[in-house]
């Protein structure tokens, strides 16, 4: 890749890191919001269905954005062309965003449009902007093939009802989550290999670092929110004090413990598209999901401390934190080799 490409970030020898850009945090901001709403999609349902649903729709709205932080790792936000890109599937996400509650009834039809347009016109654009010979344009074309197959099968789900929905939504998120493990394989063009997956590693970590920073803030929010209207009084007081420490205590697992040093393995690795696609784009759903199973359990501890030693009470307090460790074990296992207690993370790991 040349530094000359336009439309893409600059990448050779002598190039300093490639920084975070304030449109790609600013597109992050619709992800805020989206984050909360599967909060309180679950408060509103506290059944088994209401939680599966969310965690469904939760799959849903990870793959959205990190779809768009693959894309951004490679295009330059500062091309006026990768901008409206970048807009435009802002403006899409914050339509699916705002149609989740609603996602199994009225709003089936906004939710499915939206992700697909999303999804294939994203990656389309992507594609438009580089040259036939170029490698990159294999790879979105693959992109394309697979988002459009399984677009077909989200809006074909939409026109179902309710629950029904899922006869076809479900297949259509296993066509989504297979697709990498695929190489998103295409008639006469085979398998693509991660080693076509060019991506700057340090850039890519930090994103990912910024998505738990989203779930994290949302958490605070949720909580906040819930103790305001709830009247601080000592009791509330106390319970939102708990409450955030425990949420501080997540950020500092992570950062602390989790992804300590996988800023130089993700720099150094020898494959870091196969090192993303596992650790990342996989391996990070059970952590973003315990926070938000934690964000639950702290609102009912703020609003309803009685409700906190019922089943689905218990299974938010105790499941979010088991899922968070889960998540984070998998995660520095992946990262590591070999299991996490085994040998202490060294810079130059390959993976």
């Amino acid at each position: 890749m040349t530094t000359a490409t336009p439309h893409l970030r600059p990448r050779g020898a002598g190039i300093g890191a490639q920084p975070v850009t304030t449109v790609e945090l600013f597109f992050d901001l619709v992800y805020v919001f989206a984050v909360t709403q599967l909060s309180h999609l679950i408060l509103g349902d506290p059944t088994a269905a209401g939680v599966g649903r969310a965690a469904l729709l939760l799959l849903i709205v990870w793959w959205a954005w990190i779809y768009t932080t693959w894309m951004v790792n490679w295009f330059d936000p500062a091309s006026p062309q990768v901008r409206g890109v970048l807009t435009g599937v802002m403006l899409a996400s914050l339509l699916m965003a705002a149609a989740l509650p609603g996602a199994f009834g009225d709003d089936g039809w906004l939710f499915a449009a939206a992700y697909v347009v999303l999804q294939v016109g994203r990656n389309a654009a992507a594609a438009s902007l580089l040259s036939r010979d170029h490698a990159l344009r294999d790879v979105f074309e693959r992109l394309v093939g697979w988002s459009a197959a399984s677009g077909a099968l989200w809006l074909a789900g939409a026109a179902l009802p309710g629950d029904r929905r899922l006869l076809l939504w479900a297949p259509a998120v296993l066509l989504d989550l297979c697709a990498p493990f695929a190489g998103y394989w295409l008639p006469g063009r085979g398998r693509g290999t991660t080693s076509d997956w060019d991506i700057e590693g340090g850039h890519f970590t930090e994103r990912c670092e910024a998505f738990i920073i989203i779930a994290l803030g949302e958490s605070i929010v949720v909580t906040g929110a819930t103790a305001a209207a709830a009247g601080l009084d000592a009791r509330t007081v106390l319970a939102l004090a708990l409450a955030f420490v425990e949420t501080a205590a997540l950020w500092w697992v992570y950062f602390g413990l989790i992804a300590d040093g996988s800023h130089e393995v993700m720099r150094r690795c020898a494959d870091p598209g196969r090192l993303a696609r596992d650790a990342y784009t996989y391996l990070h759903v059970p952590i973003i999901a315990g926070i938000i199973g934690v964000a639950v359990a702290d609102d009912l501890l703020i609003s309803h401390p009685h409700e906190l030693t019922s089943r689905f009470g218990l299974a938010m307090a105790l499941g979010g934190p088991a899922l968070y460790l889960l998540g984070g074990a998998l995660f520095r296992a992946r990262l590591l080799g070999v299991h996490p207690s085994k040998q202490p993370l060294q810079e130059g790991t390959t993976s």
